[in-house]
């Protein structure tokens, strides 16, 4: 049977995985029972492998807490959404639906505006901590954020999403500067950068401190989104949490009912109207879900 042990996949292209046991990196192919049975190994996945003359093999996959199927990576601590406010300013729904998928799977959401030497971003700043994340002013040219982002990922796998070009591979780069990753110059014109990354790869950043990073927004697709049903919505919100269950009808959608305690929030400045926007818009494309499809 060989030699068997645990380890955690670090990278998987075209049928192989790059498994990681204890300071050792094994490339793996997977076995066939597992196809067979539906089960494919994803970046992030824990594993049992079997080496065997130098070579080895996926056997089992250990229980998952979550997985996302774009980008393709499981056992999530938390999603780090990276934004800015110029070159190319990130409109609020892109980060909040990307939080809200995070949120429907109890995944921590971590805000990174980066290019603070070029804009200051106040308004995504405040729109965020208001909204209770924990929100990281940054900038990976000048170093700004770099040591607060170090220590809030600290001892936890965390995926790095955001529109192409806010720089999230300067900012791995600036983490780890031994990395030298592949950053996309931003077209001036167009203002979004190419695709730099072209598949889902763990960065050990410390001995228990992993960064995926991944393609930009686009991604996160309706794949991901047709899972998010819109009686779930509401708590994929965590700043609705106080309001939820206040309303006048308890089946309430928080669009049009009377004694809707989350539009009164909005109305009050309680809640962001940004955040609430995005609520709506997401709602709207969970409404044109069908149950039967998702059996």
């Amino acid at each position: 049977m060989g030699n068997r042990m645990t380890g955690r996949i670090v990278r998987s292209l075209s049928g192989f995985y790059d498994v990681q046991t204890g300071s050792e990196i094994i490339t793996c192919r997977g076995r066939g029972s597992l196809r067979r049975q539906g089960d494919s190994p994803l970046t992030g996945d824990m594993v049992e492998i079997t080496v065997e003359g130098g070579k080895g093999m996926v056997e089992k996959i250990l229980p998952r807490k979550n997985c996302f199927i774009r980008p393709a990576v499981a056992n999530v601590d938390a999603l780090v959404v990276f934004a800015a406010n110029v070159n190319p300013v990130t409109e609020p729904f892109l980060i909040d639906r990307v939080a809200a998928i995070a949120g429907d799977q109890d995944v921590n959401v971590y805000i990174c505006i980066n290019k603070c030497d070029l804009d200051p971003a106040t308004d995504l700043v405040r729109i965020y901590e208001h909204a209770g994340f924990s929100v990281i002013r940054a900038s990976a040219e000048t170093g700004e954020g770099v040591e607060d982002l170090r220590t809030l990922i600290r001892g936890k796998l965390v995926a790095f999403t955001g529109n192409t070009g806010v720089g999230k591979s300067s900012m791995l780069n600036a983490l780890c500067p031994g990395l030298e990753l592949a950053t996309g110059q931003v077209s001036e014109k167009l203002g979004r950068g190419r695709h730099t990354t072209r598949h889902v790869e763990l960065f050990c950043l410390e001995d228990d401190t992993f960064v995926a990073d991944t393609p930009g927004f686009s991604s996160f697709d309706t794949e991901e989104m047709s899972v998010l049903l819109k009686e779930n919505l509401q708590y994929a919100f965590p700043d609705f949490a106080p309001y939820l269950g206040q309303c006048r009808y308890h089946d309430c959608s928080h669009r049009k009912e009377p004694g809707c305690c989350v539009r009164e929030a909005v109305e009050a400045g309680e809640l962001e109207k940004t955040r609430y926007d995005s609520y709506l818009r997401l709602y709207e494309k969970s409404e044109q879900i069908k149950l039967w499809e998702l059996k």
